[in-house]
């Protein structure tokens, strides 16, 4: 059975290295960012990203977070997969998705399998969408 949960995250820290690549407008930056989640899951991450900036703004990121918390009352944690961009570098065109790593789970949370996104705000703030099955 699939189940759906939601929420919002806080950014506690954002911490970007020097880029690694940066020509021709293009820039990669590794950043290291660890989160508080609210809502069906209550919990905390850490997360490495691989950024790409463009001259027109952010482009796009892919990295890996590790989440431990309190999923619908199940305690554990489990491994997202991350892809977000922008085809122009605003909002107006953005995708940010989740993949739950298979077999990544652990505690009441093993077996978890399922995909997400993130909605963020004209304000900043960021909420959360799940959809998720447990096996």
């Amino acid at each position: 059975m699939t189940a759906q949960a939601d929420g919002t995250f806080d950014i506690d820290a954002w911490d970007a290295e020097k880029p690694y690549e940066d020509h021709d407008g293009v820039t990669l930056t590794r950043v290291q960012v660890r989160k508080t989640f609210h809502g069906d899951l209550v919990g905390t991450s850490t997360a490495e990203l691989i950024t790409v900036r463009t001259e027109a703004g952010p482009a796009a990121y892919v990295g890996m977070e590790t989440v431990r918390g309190i999923l619908h009352g199940r305690e554990g944690s489990f491994v997202l997969q991350h892809s977000a961009g922008s085809d122009d570098g605003g909002e107006a065109t953005q995708w940010l998705h989740w993949l739950i790593v298979p077999a990544s789970g652990t505690g009441e949370l093993a077996g978890i399998r399922g995909s997400g996104q993130i909605i963020a705000g004209p304000d900043g703030g960021h909420a959360w969408s799940l959809e998720y099955t447990l096996g």
